[in-house]
């Protein structure tokens, strides 16, 4: 059934850039004289900024993004509107193929398993779904039955889906956040920030993506919305050393958390790879132990890339932690659950907005019930 759907498989349409993407790749700007690549060279925190920002920078913060994540209904609420995209797919097809008939059968079947893969739920996953849902078909007759199976079936291949914890055990927790070119690893360390900070942490920031000239302004807001400190050099210095100083800084301050930022990269630039693994080593070298978290940010919108991007990552970093950002871009958001089930790997966070409230600690059983 697969291979049937493979062979009529239109050809993806080219996702319009985010403005998460449009941030990894801003053009570079003045950033005034260069910093004296020293520990003592860190931004202390400043206050929000009243007046509004320029418009270029389309990726920072609004002022009133600094509030505190919503909980309860006003969390659900924007998971589901940020799953309208995959839900309109499966729940209005799921309709259409109850039209006229009362029963499944074997042409269903293949229609409901081609629906599960345009959707990126994966193959493999998409095939273990179906075992289940042929072995009790004989008792679906409506469209909301089969939609309460699937609801069962995703939740059950979600149940070992590992939620973030709030509990540090280091101090600092050093969190180095890494992944490839456009995913949105400058806003994620943003939004992160901003949320410990409301949970009354002290937050440092390293900005050891040096190679890109308007990361380094771009996180210098977000540090300053959110009222953490930050580290930084001079364009084009040694990322490690910007690591280094980061954690020394952290450790003279009695920071909570440190975030690493890094610069994006391939996964198959084995060169590049090796770059990152010497800011890894560096961060050890300063604090044994360190990084606590490896958190790799992976873009829904890429669908079955992502996979391998995290492959890849793993092997080379060992990753802790997963953070799926763009949920709302897409129309393949089954991409988690084959994500989930497939790495065996915690997903903590899932971005379905631009606001600081729409990045959300992945909870298993509220998103399946978003879906539908």
């Amino acid at each position: 059934m697969a291979l049937k759907w493979f062979k009529g498989k239109k050809k993806s349409e080219v996702a319009t850039p985010t403005p998460e993407e449009q941030e990894e790749q801003a053009p570079a700007k003045d950033d005034g004289a260069p910093q004296p690549a020293t520990p003592n060279d860190t931004t202390a925190p400043q206050p929000p900024v009243p007046e509004p920002l320029p418009a270029q920078t389309a990726s920072a913060p609004a002022p009133g993004d600094s509030a505190p994540a919503s909980t309860g209904k006003g969390l659900f609420a924007r998971l589901k509107r940020g799953l309208t995209k995959t839900r309109t797919i499966l729940t209005t097809d799921i309709d259409q193929l109850f039209s006229g008939k009362r029963q499944i059968d074997d042409e269903m079947l293949e229609e409901i398993e081609e629906l599960l893969i345009t959707a990126d739920i994966g193959v493999q996953t998409a095939m273990d779904l179906m075992d289940g849902i042929a072995r009790k078909a004989s008792r679906i007759q409506t469209p909301d039955a089969l939609k309460q199976l699937l609801k069962q079936e995703l939740q059950t291949l979600l149940a070992n889906a590992a939620p973030p914890t709030d509990a540090l055990q280091e101090k600092p927790h050093v969190v180095m956040v890494v992944g490839v070119n456009g995913v949105g690893k400058t806003t994620t360390i943003g939004k992160l920030a901003a949320r410990e900070i409301h949970q009354g942490r002290k937050v440092l920031i390293a900005a050891a993506d040096t190679f890109r000239a308007a990361a380094v302004e771009q996180l210098t807001i977000w540090a300053e919305r959110a009222g953490a400190e930050l580290v930084r050099h001079k364009e084009q210095a040694d990322p490690a050393a910007v690591a280094y100083d980061g954690i020394e800084a952290a450790l003279a301050r009695g920071m909570d958390t440190v975030y690493v930022d890094t610069a994006g990269r391939l996964h198959t630039k084995v060169n590049l790879m090796e770059e990152i693994k010497k800011i890894q080593r560096t961060i050890t070298k300063k604090m044994p132990g360190a990084p606590h978290e490896i958190l790799l940010v992976l873009d829904a919108t890429t669908g079955q890339n992502a996979l391998a991007q995290a492959k890849m990552f793993n092997e080379s970093l060992g990753v802790t932690g997963l953070v799926l950002t763009k949920l709302d871009g897409t129309a393949k958001g089954g991409i988690v659950i084959s994500i989930c089930q497939q790495l065996q790997l915690p997903l903590h966070f899932i971005g379905v907005g631009e606001g600081v409230d729409d990045l959300q600690p992945f909870d298993a059983a509220r998103f399946v019930d978003a879906l539908f």
